[in-house]
């Protein structure tokens, strides 16, 4: 037996009697703290809405590259 279960059977037992489970909430400071974090998250995710809709996604070429020739279809070539 390790030294950490056997400090856990102890100490445990004696842990469960000094708590009552009926009285332990988070209360008022959980609620706000929660709130808080809740907020938070929603301003984030607002802002990065904003942010999102603003990016370009077409992609400049670079300056020294030769523009790639643009070939048509298979089916809109002359036979």
């Amino acid at each position: 037996m390790s030294a950490t279960h056997a400090a856990l059977t102890e100490l445990l037992p004696l842990a469960g009697d000094t708590f009552d489970k009926n009285k332990v909430t988070p209360g008022v400071l959980g609620f706000i703290v929660f709130a808080a974090l809740a907020l938070a998250v929603w301003g984030l995710m607002k802002s990065m809405s904003r942010h999102m809709g603003r990016v370009d996604f077409k992609e400049a070429p670079e300056a020294g590259a030769a523009p790639a020739p643009v070939s048509a279809p298979a089916a809109d070539r002359a036979p």
